[in-house]
């Protein structure tokens, strides 16, 4: 089930990874939330996000882009090996919540779009979908997707 939420639009701080998506997207995770509490960064409310800039159907898995996102306040100084700054496009997006296990994202994933379209959301493809964790959904091993819509 979906629900609908503007996003707003975000600087954000990343680090990329290249390669097969799975278990090392967690671990490039945690190596941003480190590195963000260690410059004071990630805070108690901050929703790290996850963005699979390629689709594993189309391009080889040595070949697929993971970007693990931070919101960061505009004025916030942005240092570190690896990591880069950016805007995030906002807008409308619709939000589906899902188990955060591999078998529980998989699937949340495998029905995506069906599910999107049988709600009469139309998917903006020019906006990446976001899988977002936040703390709160996190203590109940949950997370978010969030996919773009027109």
């Amino acid at each position: 089930m979906f629900t609908s939420e503007l996003v707003p639009e975000s600087r954000i701080a990343f680090l990329r990874r290249t390669g097969p998506y799975g278990e090392a997207n967690r671990i490039h995770m945690e190596e941003l939330r480190t590195w963000a509490a260690a410059h004071g960064l990630l805070g108690a409310d901050s929703a790290v996000l996850g963005i699979a800039r390629d689709d594993p159907a189309r391009t080889a898995p040595h070949a697929c882009r993971y970007d693990t996102c931070l919101v960061v306040p505009e004025e916030a100084q942005v240092r570190g090996p690896g990591v880069l700054v950016t805007r995030l496009a906002g807008g409308r997006h619709a939000v589906m919540t899902a188990a955060h296990t591999p078998e529980g994202l998989a699937q949340a994933w495998a029905g995506l779009f069906g599910n999107l379209a049988a709600q009469g959301f139309e998917f903006d493809g020019t906006r990446p979908v976001l899988e977002r964790y936040r703390p709160a959904l996190l203590d109940r091993h949950l997370c978010e997707i969030c996919v773009p819509v027109l």
